[in-house]
């Protein structure tokens, strides 16, 4: 007879031994497998007495329940330790930024975008966007351009090949399409700012044929110049980021505001930077007026009823003057070290609280 004692000494001592799943289920097999140590002896029972059986079976019957007991608790610990294994190797620790330098750099224009936006949305405005590819009507016949304006002209429009009908479609030569369509799609008041790209065929220094624009309009009864210089100056003062600014407003001409101003705002040239807010110069920023009459009526508006005003400004030139860039070409060149130098973290999004920039 088999000495019960040592082979359960032997299979414990070969299950301490197993340090992984493939070993623990040999073990298995060497006792309880149908050739297994434990599963003779189960099978050598019917030729015991009854004596014998008395005497060996709940020893083997206990040797089988206890050597099952403790491959399946060693299974569970392997599978534990395991997954403790994986867990540790696929650990993120979220608390750490996703790489230890941050390379990429948000684009001043983007930045002023974002900038602008929240400056407005503070003061109650909305953002609305239309269509790069626009047609004669809502480019400029909505907006009080005659048919002979120069702007029409191929110099200035980046226009389509004619259609059957003789029509062109055009990309878009300022945001001031949006206003019309917001006009025609919506009933006042309105209140809404719409920004975007813009083309037109000119490039220099402070030019180039694709670029940025953001305008503004506002509709509303009661509302006169008053109102839009209110809302420019504090847009001023928020953007630069000054307590206090002054700006001056000349007559001007636009085709779809009467009347029209060019807003300037005070600087200092001396010494060969730009100062905004002080000095004894002047620096052109934006365009602006009330709502042009024919402006109103073409897009279904009662003029005799319904006054607002527009007004509209370029981004990359905002860029340019509050964080000293000086050639806009400069920023569409998709160069890495120019974007390291004048590019923006990506984790710091502008707010009013804690300041835009």
């Amino acid at each position: 007879m088999t000495d019960i004692a040592a082979l359960t000494r032997e299979l414990f001592a070969q299950l301490d031994a197993a340090c992984d799943e493939a070993a623990v289920e040999q073990v298995r097999l060497n006792a309880l497998g149908k050739k297994g140590s434990v599963s003779e002896l189960l099978k050598g029972m019917g030729a015991m007495s009854p004596k014998e059986r008395q005497t060996f079976g709940p020893l083997i019957h206990g040797l089988k329940q206890s050597i099952s007991d403790a491959i399946a608790a060693k299974k569970d610990l392997l599978a534990e330790a395991t997954l403790n294994a994986r867990l540790l190797a696929e650990r993120v620790d979220v608390t750490l930024p996703s790489r230890p330098e941050q390379r990429g750099r948000i684009h001043p224009i983007m930045q002023v975008f974002e900038e602008v936006q929240t400056i407005f949305a503070d003061m109650g405005f909305s953002i609305a966007e239309g269509p790069d590819v626009e047609d004669d009507f809502h480019n400029f016949t909505a907006l009080n351009f005659p048919p002979k304006h120069p702007a029409r002209d191929m110099h200035d429009t980046f226009f389509f090949e004619e259609k059957e009908d003789g029509s062109r479609m055009l990309l878009r030569t300022h945001t001031s399409p949006v206003q019309v369509r917001t006009m025609l799609s919506e009933k006042p008041p309105i209140r809404i700012v719409a920004p975007g790209r813009t083309y037109r065929c000119d490039s220099d220094q402070t030019h180039t044929p694709m670029f940025h624009q953001i305008e503004g309009l506002v509709i509303e009864n009661g509302v006169h110049m008053g109102h839009l210089k209110g809302v420019l100056m504090e847009f001023i003062r928020a953007f630069f980021e000054l307590d206090d600014i002054d700006v001056r407003l000349r007559p001007h001409h636009f085709p779809f505001t009467e009347p029209s101003a060019e807003m300037d705002v005070r600087c200092d040239r001396s010494g060969g930077a730009l100062k905004i807010g002080t000095g004894a110069d002047w620096l052109e920023i934006l365009g602006c007026g009330m709502v042009h009459p024919n402006v109103l009526r073409a897009c279904g508006m009662d003029p005799d009823v319904h006054q607002g005003f527009a007004f509209g400004m370029g981004i990359d030139r905002l860029a340019m003057l509050k964080y000293g860039i000086p050639d806009l070409r400069d920023m569409f060149t998709s160069d890495v070290r120019w974007l390291k130098h004048y590019g923006f973290e990506p984790m710091v999004q502008p707010n009013l609280a804690t300041g835009l920039s």
